[in-house]
């Protein structure tokens, strides 16, 4: 029922590689414009649509942008060695080469940011909190545009890229660079992208602006923006940020930098709360670093995922485990097995008394249908909740209430027009359903409308029930919960297979 989202890169692009992936429960695809230009990715892309097809699962794509990320570019390659209690210098880059005396970094307002004292972080793709793998510098002097610090840990950097993050302080670069806005435009308006993940936001209105450029698109107008909170000041302005956004993306990987690590769990647990009950999608990053190189999680990151499941996370987002980890499809299904076993002792009972205390009374028209379907669902025992809709939101309100049956949301097109074209939606509906807990997409035939008059129309129901039985979640003689609209009434009602 929990989502997975995997990051495909050079060691997950190819097509044999990305269909192991959807096989093993992958359900969105993450293109990470941190690494890679346009060309690159379309190829991924192309892998990807060619997987769909051969393996039938739907998958959604997702955009990560590179956002206000400080990176020190190592054009050798050569591993960079760093010895405690030595010093190292960070320049702004103009062409010179990286080594153990001097970083060039992508941004020459650096020295202006820091003082003596301040923490920086610098390590391969994100910091990975490894001491052999990322260095710890603390600022020792600032000599005009040069920042000198002091090596707190020894260490070996190696790769062509690595991610410098400054501890609490702020970065005076906008959050959609003229390079995101680019990749937006072109590439993204190209593939028609599910989802932007709006890497380091900060404020509400970093959402605001992303959302009015989306608008500008055309296309984009229905894509979803999902917030990465990954700093102390994204935290500050959290619940206005997720008001704004459609979804949210913890990055505990830089977020475990800029807070004291004893803090990270309650920011976890008070930030996935806040998300249920606004009904919006909560993903966690950074569950098992270890198995970038290892077959198997640690015991603590086992315990990881099936805590964040606990709290009511939707979706488990894997990054450099399947972008450059040995063992993308292991992991995928690794991570697949522990969210399933974490969901058959999940307290539906208490989260849905939660819910239903916090959204209050009188609950909307639709919540109210949402909540009693979950509660009759429950009841009677159902094997699966069926749910017709054209925009996707009332699924996603069944959603909401975690039913511990899965949710099939049957996403009727409707047919528009701009007066030049005609054009059927539903297609990026049924995809944004894919990184929400419990619900599975499929897109019914236009010609059957989502607000029948006639409740005998059961041919799209038959349909679902077919997908049902195919998947193996319903048989001979179960209960089902159906909700659907009924000329201008909400019905919920309960049907019982016969063989």
């Amino acid at each position: 029922m929990t989502k997975i989202v995997g990051t495909l890169g050079p060691k997950s692009r190819s097509v044999e590689v990305i269909s192991a992936c959807l096989e093993a429960g992958m359900s969105v695809a993450r293109f990470d414009f941190s690494l890679g230009d346009n060309k690159y990715h379309q190829e991924t892309l192309d892998n990807l649509k060619t997987s769909i097809k051969s393996t039938k699962k739907l998958c959604a794509v997702m955009l990560d942008t590179a956002g206000p990320e400080l990176t020190v570019v190592n054009t050798s390659e050569k591993p960079i060695a760093l010895k405690a209690d030595e010093t190292v210098t960070i320049i702004p880059d103009k062409g010179e080469e990286a080594s153990s005396e001097v970083f060039p970094i992508n941004f020459d307002g650096l020295s202006k940011a820091v003082k003596k004292g301040d923490t920086l972080f610098i390590g391969q793709y994100l910091f990975t909190g490894s001491e052999t793998t990322s260095v710890w510098l603390e600022v020792d002097q600032v000599k005009g545009d040069d920042v000198v610090c002091v090596i707190k840990n020894s260490a070996t950097l190696t790769g062509s890229l690595f991610t410098l993050h400054a501890a609490q302080i702020h970065i005076d670069l906008p959050t959609l660079s003229n390079k995101d806005k680019e990749v937006i435009s072109t590439w993204g308006v190209q593939n028609k992208i599910d989802f932007l993940s709006l890497s380091f936001t900060r404020h509400a209105e970093d959402v605001r602006e992303a959302r009015e450029l989306l608008g500008k698109m055309g296309d984009l107008s229905q894509t979803q923006i999902f917030a990465k909170i990954e700093s102390e000041e994204g935290l500050t302005h959290f619940d206005e940020i997720l008001q704004e956004a459609d979804g949210i993306i913890l990055s505990r990987g830089n977020l475990g930098i800029d807070l004291p690590p004893e803090k990270v769990f309650l920011f976890q647990k008070e930030a996935v709360y806040k998300c249920n009950m606004a009904g919006k999608p909560a993903v966690v990053t950074r569950v098992v670093d270890s198995m970038t190189d290892n077959l198997r999680p640690t015991r603590a990151e086992a315990t990881d995922v099936a805590n964040a499941v606990l709290d009511g996370t939707d979706a488990i987002l894997l990054g450099a485990e399947t972008l450059r980890g040995l063992y993308p499809i292991e992991t995928i299904s690794t991570v697949g097995r522990i969210c399933a076993e974490a969901e058959k002792v999940f307290n539906q009972d208490l989260y849905f008394k939660r819910t239903v205390k916090f959204v209050g009374e009188p609950m909307s028209h639709l919540e109210s249908i949402a909540s009693s379907a979950v509660r009759a669902a429950i009841k009677v025992k159902a094997s699966v909740i069926i749910c017709f809709t054209s925009s996707g939101r009332a699924a996603r309100l069944i959603a909401k209430y975690r039913p511990t049956m899965p949710v099939i949301s049957v996403v009727i097109p409707r047919l528009k027009t701009n007066q030049l074209k005609w054009s059927l939606s539903g297609s990026f509906e049924a995809r944004q359903s894919l990184i929400v807990r419990g619900l599975f997409p499929m897109l019914a035939d236009p010609r059957h409308p989502a607000e029948s008059t006639n409740p005998s129309n059961e041919s799209v129901l038959k349909v679902a029930l077919d997908r049902g039985k195919a998947s193996g979640v319903v048989k001979s003689h179960d209960r089902v919960v159906v909700c659907q609209k009924v000329g201008d009434a909400a019905v919920v009602k309960i049907i019982e297979l016969e063989d």
